[in-house]
């Protein structure tokens, strides 16, 4: 195992509240590193979430996709997928997170943190996927399998949203003609280096010269950002509840 020490930071909030809260009696290096984004690892020298992150895809995927082989025997492959898509998304996943208020556990560098890193779609949804790769290290595939589950309970039956994280954008379009129309208008602008760039989407909806609402998305892609303003103005002409920011 990785040796993971980190400085006690107070704006980081305890890891060890987060675990109660997932219910996981991890290895505490192994969630702090879990909870260490590749900025703050660089800057102190510590092991950061990557490999969890890739561990997490992996039993993620194979939770998810059992879950709905054995609760949905009417669905075909195709109808399958889709749903599987929808709930391993990133934007799914960031939603996880923004529930478990997941920002206050993260170790970011100071470049993510003046940029808001703590509600990037991108970062929220790679932790997620590192602290479900530390729950099986730390317990096991049945404990790590039971977690995920618990996690993607509140969005596994919402078929409005499916399609939402899947395409928010079509959603978005297909929401807006059901209600008197408009149109989709981004504006999208980077900062930072190369090999740290962020975006910003600025989506405004038109109904002809008249702007009736506005949403942002940030994000480490362009098409990322867009499809989180997407789905935020979704939310907003739907009146679908969102998770927790």
């Amino acid at each position: 195992m990785v040796k993971h020490s980190v400085t006690p930071d107070p704006e980081v909030a305890p890891s060890a509240k987060l675990a109660e809260a997932l219910g996981v009696e991890f290895i505490p290096e192994l969630l702090q590193q879990a909870l260490t984004h590749s900025s703050y690892s660089y800057e102190h020298g510590v092991a950061d979430y990557e490999r969890l992150e890739f561990l997490g895809d992996s039993v993620l995927s194979l939770a998810v996709a059992a879950m709905l082989y054995r609760a949905h025997p009417e669905l075909s492959e195709g109808d399958l997928s889709r749903r599987h898509h929808a709930l391993v998304s990133a934007v799914s996943l960031a939603e996880i997170a923004r529930g478990l208020d997941l920002g206050d556990y993260l170790y970011l560098g100071k470049s993510e943190r003046i940029t808001g890193g703590r509600d990037k779609d991108s970062i929220l949804a790679d932790a997620v996927e590192a602290i479900i790769g530390a729950a099986y290290l730390s317990c096991g595939h049945e404990v790590a399998d039971a977690l995920v589950l618990r996690l993607v309970e509140p969005l596994k039956d919402d078929a409005n949203r499916f399609g939402a994280a899947i395409d928010p954008k079509t959603a978005l379009e297909e929401a807006l003609a059901e209600r008197g129309g408009g149109t989709q208008h981004f504006t999208v602008t980077g900062t930072g280096p190369d090999h740290n760039r962020v975006f910003t989407a600025q989506l405004e909806v038109r109904r002809g010269d008249t702007v009736v609402l506005r949403t942002s998305g940030v994000a480490t892609t362009k098409k990322q950002a867009e499809l989180a303003a997407a789905l935020d103005a979704w939310h907003e002409v739907t009146g679908t509840e969102r998770r927790k920011r």
